[in-house]
């Protein structure tokens, strides 16, 4: 009978630990700016849509355990690259998500590869994250600066736009912008005027504005993002530079950029982004439960992004029953990818992430029939028009690939 039980015992202490052995842990690292002038694009609504993600997954039935942390990088590459350090040495996180602010989602990629881990990037632009500076432990999830140059960019161009000066935030992402919207306009036949490098974060722009007005320009090509872009295109307005003729081209901006400046400011922007909560009836239904969830706020495109990137994340964790980075990122990369977000689509061997992007025109408020109503659609840009080609990134992947 004594040995009977010892056995008994011995093999329920068997099962116990194959059932651990069974769950992978993963911690999950939401880091963006929470208190600045990014806060409404990405905060604490990107931490909201990580963990929607987890439910929606229903990681914890697939014997996933998912742990979600967030921190405010301040829009600096040194507070940044310090929490990374920690969060990857310390605090046991695997994979870190969103990062607006190109300058230190550049960081991130860098101290990401030195640690090994995995960074999902949803909210910076910079293209040389899958260029010069691409990393086999980084997937750029939702947009970047060629998607953004070759959307807006180049519709404005096409539509007569022709001669450009830039308002530039004075950091990677701002260089950028205007590096990869200068190659649109000119390859399209037009010319690029001047440029003004502006201070980022900035509140005052009209000194750079009064620049560009003199510069005769027929576009004025705002290459920032955030309060910047809403400071800037209303002191355009309070500059009368729109109703003299000249075109505001906002190169990077959201939907909570157009509900922070109001319709009857913003009315006929032409913008591009990859996602847009009314788009189609998958898209509303998410978007409905995330305002209820986050006040009644509609998801941004980075937020969006966020979802996707944990969604597919956790596929690839449940396909290889591990969360060994390197192998997570490449079965990343060999899942098609396919959510209710951005449809279907790749991860190239670049780490670019490829889906539609689409044109949209800001209404009118007579146009509008409620609150979050705020744009038209122009035109859907297939993927792999929108995004760079993969061999011209010049990303070191590629050539080994």
């Amino acid at each position: 009978m004594r040995l009977r039980s010892l056995l008994f015992a011995t093999a329920l202490a068997g099962l116990a630990a194959g059932a651990a052995e069974a769950q992978t842990s993963v911690k999950l690292g939401v880091m963006n700016d929470r208190s600045g002038l990014y806060a409404d694009i990405a905060g604490e609504g990107s931490v909201v849509a990580a963990r929607m993600a987890a439910e929606d997954f229903k990681a914890a039935d697939k014997g996933i355990k998912v742990d979600i942390i967030s921190a405010d990088h301040q829009n600096k590459p040194d507070v940044g690259s310090s929490i990374a350090r920690q969060w990857y040495d310390q605090d046991g996180v695997d994979v870190i998500l969103d990062v607006p602010t190109s300058s230190v989602a550049l960081a991130i990629n860098q101290v990401t590869r030195e640690k090994n881990k995995v960074f999902i990037n949803s909210g910076a632009a910079s293209s040389d994250l899958t260029g010069a500076q691409c990393s086999p432990n980084t997937v750029h999830w939702t947009y970047d600066t060629v998607m953004l140059a070759n959307g807006t960019g180049g519709a404005m161009v096409r539509a007569g736009g022709d001669t450009w000066f830039f308002l530039t935030a004075d950091y990677a992402f701002g260089h950028a912008l205007e590096r990869d919207t200068a190659a649109v306009v000119v390859k399209n036949g037009g010319k690029v005027l001047g440029a003004v490098k502006t201070p980022f974060p900035g509140t005052d722009f009209s000194s750079f504005l009064l620049q560009a007005q003199a510069s005769k320009a027929k576009v004025i090509g705002l290459a920032n993002a955030g309060g910047d872009t809403i400071n800037s295109i209303k002191q355009a307005g309070e500059f009368g530079v729109t109703q003299a003729g000249q075109k505001l081209a906002g190169l990077l901006v959201f939907s909570s950029d157009i509900k922070a400046l109001g319709l009857k400011t913003a009315q006929g922007l032409v913008l591009t982004e990859t996602f847009y909560w009314d788009l189609n009836d998958e898209t509303r239904a998410f978007s409905k439960r995330f305002g209820e969830k986050f006040g009644g706020k509609m998801p941004t495109m980075v937020q969006a992004g966020v979802y996707a990137g944990v969604l597919h994340y956790l596929k690839a964790v449940e396909a290889l029953k591990g969360k060994d980075a390197i192998a997570v990122v490449n079965k990343m990369k060999e899942l098609p990818t396919d959510d209710p977000l951005f449809g279907k689509g790749t991860i190239r061997a670049d780490g670019r992430k490829i889906h539609d992007a689409y044109l949209f025109e800001v209404k009118k408020p007579e146009e509008s029939k409620g609150e979050w109503d705020l744009y038209k659609l122009v035109s859907k840009i297939p993927g792999d028009q929108a995004f760079r080609p993969l061999e011209e990134g010049g990303c070191a992947l590629v050539k080994k690939s």
